[in-house]
């Protein structure tokens, strides 16, 4: 097939200090790459980024920083206007504005890839959505959406996008993958701080570290309050680059997923790290939320991922699961991430939406050559998630 342009414009793909957009655009662009389609990814050189840069120079695409929306235009408007496909990412600073100049520049087809669809949603709600904007929502062709579900539909009822398709984080196993070391730490959590999450944190792992006095847990993530009382059982580190994260599941008997409120509430939100720690085989421990079923089986004896509802839930399993069971449910887990969840998955089904838009562009143009732009795709449930 014909290799086909992407540009994209994301948060991060340099520095994965502080976000979890980074993993995802890493693996997603090199993916694409390989399966030989040109990919130029822009991000604002933004300083707390440039002071935590951990992959500053991509090897499979060009990645290129600018000062701001007036540096954007002014030596990028060729790319955008040539490129097939052009991706604006959530949080993108001064998202709203890259986002209508890309709509006024771009020749080819628009999607604007949500990383972050409940929290987006909430913001849209109110009104404070910096980084995209009532109007601009139905201005792209298609909306991308980490989330799932019920809320593809929302996004195409409430607030006027032509279209929403489901574009899951995902995991490179390359990078992923089990390894012989002891499993030092009996319970660990890899998360940047966020006030919602904190409480969940709390019932789930701090609480048993209390009970477990001799039991060895670690919080990894920056920005954590200095007020938060840990318990002397606890390791703190403040941040662990993307390089470094097989090596620290791979330390841990059990890892903690905690999701977020507003993916709680939407449902079908899996988290990056939720791939991640099933790729290295770690068994996972995690709050639940709608949708969880639908990646992975949660009870019975093919159960590949352990719940747990509160602290007695958290201690019970890192108490008294048999080795067996433990070993045996981060395997299952692990089969189920590389089966549907890995990098190049979602490269696959990223392409096969930009085609799908650009084949229904050209059907159109040849049917109707005086035509604006018009919606290409249709809300069709058999094509992979739309709403």
């Amino acid at each position: 097939m014909t290799p086909l342009s992407f540009v994209f414009l994301g948060l991060s793909i340099t520095s994965s200090w502080g976000n979890g957009h980074a993993t995802t655009y890493r693996g997603l662009v090199r993916e694409l790459a390989a399966r030989g389609h040109d990919v130029l990814f822009l991000e604002r050189d933004a300083p707390w980024y440039a002071a935590h840069r951990d992959f500053a120079r991509p090897p499979f695409a060009r990645v290129e920083l600018y000062d701001g929306t007036d540096d954007l235009a002014a030596r990028f408007r060729g790319d955008v206007e040539r490129a097939d496909v052009v991706i604006v990412g959530s949080y993108v600073p001064d998202g709203a504005a890259v986002g209508r100049w890309v709509q006024r520049v771009a020749r080819g087809r628009t999607a604007f890839y949500d990383i972050d669809t409940p929290v987006t949603l909430r913001k849209l709600a109110a009104g404070d959505a910096e980084y995209i904007a009532r109007d601009l929502v139905g201005r792209y062709d298609v909306y991308l959406s980490f989330t799932g579900g019920p809320t593809l539909s929302r996004i195409v009822r409430e607030h006027g996008a032509k279209a929403a398709r489901a574009l899951y984080c995902s995991v490179d196993p390359e990078l992923y993958f089990p390894e012989d070391r002891p499993r030092a730490i009996d319970l660990g959590y890899l998360g940047t701080y966020s006030r919602d999450r904190q409480r969940a944190l709390d019932a789930l792992l701090v609480e048993p570290a209390r009970r477990l006095p001799d039991a060895r847990f670690v919080v990894a993530g920056a920005q954590y309050p200095r007020e938060v009382a840990w318990p002397p059982n606890v390791a703190r580190i403040e941040h662990v680059p993307p390089g470094e994260h097989r090596a620290f599941y791979n330390a841990q008997r059990f890892t903690l997923n905690v999701t977020r409120a507003d993916m709680v509430r939407a449902g079908f939100s899996p988290s990056v790290r939720l791939f991640e720690a099933a790729a290295c085989g770690t068994p996972i421990i995690t709050d639940t939320w709608p949708g969880l079923d639908d990646v992975f089986v949660t009870s019975g004896a093919a159960r590949e991922i352990l719940v747990a509802r509160g602290a007695g839930d958290t201690v019970a399993l890192v108490r008294s699961l048999p080795d067996a069971e433990r070993r045996a449910v981060a395997a299952r887990a692990r089969r189920r991430v590389l089966a549907a969840h890995t990098a190049a998955h979602r490269a696959e089904e990223l392409e096969r939406i930009a085609r799908a838009l650009l084949d229904a562009s050209s059907a159109r143009a040849a049917r109707r050559p005086a035509a604006g732009r018009m919606p290409l795709l249709e809300n069709n449930p058999d094509q992979g998630g739309m709403a």
